[in-house]
């Protein structure tokens, strides 16, 4: 068991230390600032552990941070969209009814190649809307195709790939809280 928890600490160490791009942060913070000082929202989106991630770090930008965020977790808006546009594309379309011109969205993907991500980063780059992405697995995945900042965890294991994200997230929320 101390084996485990050994390599799985370094393995968190690792991907925070290594996989965090300091500058890529600080354009984000740009970024999310330009954003809400045109009026405009973050957008967060996920599936699955990264729908949750999108929930709480949208909730904490807004409540915590001041800054105006929604993600797509409404089961009812899900299901609708993926009933009627398919489940590829019901982001692409949340965001086609949704996102508005001054927006910076958020797509986080662990492999990097759910189509329903890909679809709506094709969207964002078609319609001139700003976006950072959030993968892992792949270096080559299909969503680091897309976005204005590309973070990527260099890993194949869910929760070091997950985690990194959702620290990456917060480092922007508490960066924000402490810099007003």
């Amino acid at each position: 068991m101390n084996d485990f928890f050994k390599k799985f600490s370094k393995m968190y160490v690792d991907a925070i230390q290594q996989d965090i791009n300091l500058e890529d942060l600080k354009k984000t913070i740009e970024m999310i600032n330009a954003c809400s000082e045109k009026g405009g929202k973050l957008i967060i989106v996920g599936n699955g552990g990264s729908a949750a991630i999108a929930s709480h770090v949208s909730v904490d930008f807004t409540k915590n941070a001041g800054i105006r965020s929604i993600n797509f977790n409404e089961a009812d808006l899900l299901t609708c969209f993926a009933n009627d546009f398919g489940y590829e594309n019901w982001v692409k379309e949340s965001l086609n009814f949704y996102a508005d011109k001054n927006d910076l969205v958020f797509l986080i993907s662990s492999s990097g190649n759910s189509m329903n991500m890909v679809n709506a980063a094709k969207y964002c780059e078609d319609t001139k809307l700003s976006l950072i992405t959030l993968s892992g697995f792949d270096k080559k995945n299909k969503l680091r195709n897309y976005g204005d900042i590309k973070f990527w965890v260099d890993s194949n294991e869910y929760n070091i790939v997950e985690m990194t994200h959702h620290i990456i997230l917060l480092l922007l929320v508490d960066y924000i809280i402490n810099t007003k």
